[in-house]
Formats: structure tokens, sequence, C-alpha cells
């Protein structure tokens, strides 16, 4: 197989490298960078099962290669590798719960969330072409969490980059705020009146807005993109699934993949893990009362309703960027309508139906309540003697829902956070109050610099946010005095 060419989901003819993605985050259109299923690379059953013995690191590297074959050599690439996924800084641990039931603990790393990884990459890789080709660029990422925080982590000081975050207004916990707030230096974090439909919104539309880069930084490819719209983060998120398996499994065992899912980047790394021969049989994709993917597995409809907050805030997500891939991977077409300014005045349009038989055949999906979030934290601290946060209660619940509460198949539980970011969550559901990790209880003391977009939003009949003009003209005001002072 040649090098790998990637298109954009709202504009086939487009068709670029990796690094020329990377670099651009936002396809042409307002599409994401997506490649077809028969580009996907095909790993042997026997490079698989070899897997058990290798790190992380190198498992990352068996993964990834096969994607950035002809843009950098395989030297380079291991070393970006062991650096960003060192064990010692990112450790990741599997742990056996009950009967065949595992939780894979993506936690551990600097920010205590599973984006660490992903955001790892992200950062080296992106490092690593912009110092190769003499070039800066300016990050620009929405976070309904955790996000914010890992990117804003992994970017912080390096040479070539400034990094701007949207986050919600009092959607997230003050611990993850001062994740980002914190950090300063390159890093400038913006505080937005409104959901993280509306954060998200403003990072699209300035992405896509080539004469706003033109006008702020003399440069229309300045801004590129760090969220899940970013192929630089979705790609990494295909190797924590490999990783589970070679922990698990046990010769060609199949494997049953419960993924908490917001914006779908982790789904659709697993998805894409699966299409090169993960023997994953059923991907269980959880959302909270954000329920517009079950339903429209259900249904076949796709109906974007006010997002809705629930205790596991990264989730809080109505109209998932990831879902554009999904569609895309299984022959549909799905896009934002704009009007001439570029304005989302539509949200998700299926225009071309996908293929529902094949996926309602790999993915099943339910929607957790706020109640049923705080059982699971509670059954399974009562039954296992385990702390869980909401996001991973997800992940259990809805396990448990597909197994019918009979635990016999291999299967195993993606937990994206440690439950010290949740303190309030936790003791609501058990009583406990977990401990704060480390470097959370640090930063809590030190001092905060925050940008304020305090403009309201627009609003649907439905009573949903929607970004407004007066608050794309503020973040580019902001932006603007910060990169000419």
């Amino acid at each position: 197989m040649g090098q790998i060419r990637y298109y954009s989901t709202n504009n086939k003819s487009e068709r670029v490298s990796f690094e020329t993605a990377l670099m651009k985050g936002l396809a042409s259109k307002y599409g994401l960078y997506m490649l077809s299923r028969d580009d996907i690379p095909r790993l042997k059953p026997s490079t698989i099962r070899a897997m058990k013995d290798l790190s992380y690191a190198q498992i990352a590297f068996e993964v990834l290669y096969p994607f950035l074959k002809g843009e950098i050599n395989k030297k380079d690439l291991e070393e970006i590798l062991e650096g960003a996924y060192d064990d010692a800084k990112i450790p990741t641990t599997i742990q056996h719960v009950t009967g065949n039931t595992h939780i894979m603990w993506l936690s551990h790393g600097p920010t205590y969330s599973f984006k660490d990884y992903a955001a790892r990459f992200f950062a080296r890789i992106l490092n690593y072409f912009l110092k190769r080709s003499g070039q800066k660029r300016v990050v620009v990422v929405a976070t309904s969490g955790d996000t914010g925080g890992a990117v804003a982590d992994a970017l912080h000081n390096l040479e070539s980059v400034n990094n701007i975050v949207f986050f919600p207004k009092g959607s997230i916990t003050e611990r993850q705020r001062k994740q980002m707030t914190t950090l300063k230096d390159n890093i400038y974090a913006f505080e937005v009146n409104g959901d993280f439909d509306v954060c998200q919104a403003l990072a699209k539309r300035l992405l896509g807005d080539k004469a706003c880069a033109q006008q702020l930084f003399n440069d229309p490819e300045q801004l590129t993109s760090a969220n899940s719209i970013s192929l630089g983060r979705l790609l990494p998120q295909a190797v924590y699934p490999f990783f589970a398996y070679s922990r698990v499994a046990h010769y060609d065992e199949p494997m049953i993949a419960s993924v908490p899912s917001g914006n779908f980047g982790d789904m659709m790394g697993t998805v894409i893990a699966k299409e090169m021969g993960l023997p994953i049989p059923k991907i269980l994709c959880g959302v909270n009362e954000n329920r517009e993917f079950p339903e429209f597995l259900s249904r076949g409809e796709y109906r974007v309703k006010p997002t809705i907050k629930s205790p596991s805030s990264a989730m809080n997500v109505s109209n998932p960027s990831n879902f554009a891939r999904l569609i895309d991977l299984y022959g549909g077409h799905v896009y934002d309508k704009r009007d001439a300014h570029g304005k989302v005045i539509q949200e998700g349009v299926v225009d071309i139906q996908p293929d529902m038989k094949a996926m309602r055949e790999d993915l099943y999906s339910i929607s957790v309540s706020t109640p049923e979030h705080y059982r699971a934290i509670k059954e399974v601290y009562e039954r296992f003697g385990i702390i869980i946060e909401p996001h991973g209660a997800v992940g259990w619940w809805v396990l448990e829902t597909f197994f019918e509460r009979k635990h016999g198949r291999l299967a195993v539980i993606y937990e994206t956070a440690d439950p010290g970011k949740f303190p309030d969550d936790i003791k609501e559901a058990i009583g406990v109050v977990p401990n704060v990790p480390e470097r959370i209880a640090k930063q809590a003391k030190q001092p905060e610099r925050i940008y304020s977009v305090d403009d309201l939003p627009d609003s649907k009949e439905d009573g949903s946010m929607v970004l407004s003009g007066a608050q794309y003209e503020r973040a580019k005001e902001l932006i603007r005095e910060i990169f000419t002072n």
C-alpha cells in the first residue's frame, strides 16, 4: 500500500497527506479528514498476537506506522512514541473486576484523563512537523471537560505552538478548569457563555474562516485543531483497544469494548481498530442523557436536541463531531448546514443514509440517566471495592445492560478519568470523597488567567444554544489583542 490520502467528509475530491491534514485541522467545506474503509491498514493476526510482549509505546508504533508510512521514518516515530508513552509518566493498567470483565484505566497521565494519550501524540507529532518545516501554528480546541487540560498540558511551552482553549462557563469542574487556566505562557483559556456545542461551533467557525486567520496572523493556514476533529487526535485513539486486547485475550479470542461516548473520538478509534483486524464483535457506545445516537441507531433518524447536563460532563455533547466520520465509514453523509458567513443554521443533516444494518451489527448504544450513573458507581464500590467515576460508570452500566447482568464473554470497560476529578459526584453516589490527585492539588493553589466571552449565545425554538455573531466577534477581538501585544 502506498501513502494514504485523507479526504474531507464534505468534499471527497480533496485528498491530502497526514501532515497536511494535521496542519489544517479542519478539512475543506467544514468537513473532517477521513480515510476510506479500503485504505484502513489491516494488521495480521500474528502481529496482533505478538503485542502481548510489547510495551504501550511499541504497540502504538505497530498501530500508527501504517498510517504514517512515507511521511516519517521509523526511528523518528519510535522516538516520538517512546516520549509520548513513557510508562513512568503515563502508565496504563488493566484491572480484572469479575468473571471476564476488566477495566482499562486510562487515567494515570499528567492530567488524569484518557485525553492525555491522544494529546501527547498530537503535540509531539505536530511539533515534529513544524520544526521540520520551520513553521508555527495556533492550536484551537473546544473542551467539555478533560480535552482542554490534556491538550494544554501536552502543548505547554512547545516552541512552535500557541494554544487557545474554549470551555463552557459553569459546565466543567473547578479542577478541570484550573488544569487549563493556571498554565499560562503559550496557553490561553477562554470561558464561553454557553454549552460545549457553542464552544465547538466557535472552534469550527474559526478554523474554517481563512480570511480571519489572514487578518489576525497574516497567514490563512495559521490555525489548526486539537479537538477530536483533528486526525492527529483520532488515530492514537485506535491504540488502546489493541493494548487492552494484548493484556486480556487468549489467542484470537473476541473482546467486547464498552466505550463511554461523548464526542465519539474513543468510539471512532475503536471502530478503526476493529477495521484493522482487532476481533471486537461488538462496540458498546454508552451515552448520557444526550441520547441522539442511540435514537438514531434505533430509528434511523438523527435529531439534535438541546444539550442536557449530566454527571459525565465530558460527554455532554448533543452533536458529536466524530459522528460525521462514523456515518462516512458506513457509506452515509451528515453535515451542518451553514449560512454564507459560516454560521451553523441546522445541525446534523443526514442527506445520505448509512448502512444501518451493518451499524447495528457492529454497534450497541443506550442512554444512561443521571440516577443510573450514581447507581453504577455505588454498585461497583459495594461489590468490588473499586471507585469509578461518572464516565466509567456509563461504560459499566451499558455493559451490564448488554450482558443482562451476566458476565460471560471477555469485555473491557474504558475508564477515562481519575475519580478525584469528580469529588461531588463520587460523594453523592457512595458518601466517600476520593483522594485529590497530586498535581491537581498543586494547581488548586495557583492563580488563573481567563479570557471571557460573556456575550449571550443565540437560542433556537427548542431552547438549545447556538453560537452568536457577537460571541464570534468577541473571541476574534480577544485573539487579536493577545497576539498583537
